[in-house]
């Protein structure tokens, strides 16, 4: 029997895919489930033919010169991959997998979550129950946002961005967004491009963010562009947290320019600035968009289907670079 593939695997994988992973390949794994080390990954990959990473992992420049030669295929679980040094990659020969299409519901159902929690006072209602300081009901206390009606605006209008908006069509939202390049008819749906992102901002009650990350777009949401929004707009992001300036988005929620946030991820996770925490009006997740058990099987799988054909010598499914 041919010697199965050896892996180095950074972080804990659900059972199902650690099942999966382990009758296929001889596997380092993480038991205690901690962020590896850069010093850490480069030990645990000496003798291994591939690294198995999740978006906690830098694989900059500076770690992947120092991986062994044995190295050679890298697959990530995520379907973003700015945590890879792509062209590092490219130089060392190794092909780079991600995982796409399998957790655009789980992240679009959180997304409408964090719009109706942010919008209704979730997180102030959810702790005033617990903390006893809810003492009757009135005419005018904690009062929300309607969501029903209003405008949502989309940036980045890709696979999530169009289950966002399939979503807020049953609030009866109006659908504003924009993309590097305008949907088909059948896929727009009524909605209306701006192919000029600052003239989204003005059409935007709500304002989604599900572009992907990369220097164009780093910290697209900037006080100059929050100024642009309608007084009282709510801001959510289930993209990634480098999208937003914290420092602007903090003013606006503070100056009372936005009526709330939803946050479902931060710029230097889970070391998010600190002020969002003092803030009544952010509605805050620890980076849940894909936290389903049938989504992360579905990523984990895909992964392992990455890996397969790396080693069978087929076409990779979901090839980066």
């Amino acid at each position: 029997m041919a010697s199965r593939p050896k892996l180095l695997v950074t972080r804990r994988l659900p059972p199902d895919v650690t099942k999966r992973l382990e009758a296929s390949y001889d596997a380092v794994t993480n038991a205690d489930d901690h962020v590896m080390t850069a010093d850490e990954i480069v030990e645990k990959a000496a003798g291994r033919d591939a690294l198995l990473v999740t978006p906690a992992d830098k694989v900059n420049a500076a770690l992947i010169d120092r991986l062994p030669a044995s190295i050679r295929m890298v697959a990530t679980f995520s379907v973003g991959y700015e945590h890879i040094d792509l062209e590092a990659c490219k130089k060392r020969g190794w092909p780079v997998s991600n995982t796409p299409d399998v957790l655009t519901d789980a992240t679009a159902d959180i997304t409408l979550l964090l719009m109706l929690g942010a919008a209704r006072r979730a997180y102030e209602g959810e702790r005033a129950v617990r903390e006893a300081t809810w003492k009757s009901w009135s005419t005018t206390y904690m009062l929300g946002v309607h969501m029903t009606g209003k405008r949502l605006g989309i940036f980045g209008m890709g696979r999530i961005g169009q289950a966002v908006a399939k979503r807020a069509r049953a609030f009866d939202m109006t659908i504003h967004y924009s993309n590097r390049r305008r949907l088909a008819p059948e896929l727009e749906q009524g909605a209306v491009f701006h192919a000029d992102p600052e003239a989204l901002l003005a059409h935007s009650d709500f304002l989604s963010i599900n572009a992907p990350a990369g220097p164009e777009t780093h910290h697209w949401l900037n006080a100059a562009r929050i100024a642009k929004l309608p007084d009282g707009a709510i801001v959510i992001n289930t993209a990634r947290g480098a999208l937003v300036e914290d420092a602007a988005l903090i003013a606006a929620l503070k100056s009372g320019k936005l009526f709330a946030a939803g946050l479902d991820v931060y710029e230097n996770e889970p070391n998010l600035n600190p002020a969002y925490r003092g803030l009544e009006n952010v509605f805050l997740l620890p980076h849940l968009g894909s936290a389903t058990i049938d989504t992360r099987n579905a990523m984990g799988f895909k992964a392992l289907d990455n890996l397969d054909a790396f080693f069978a010598g087929r076409p990779l499914p979901d090839r980066v670079v």
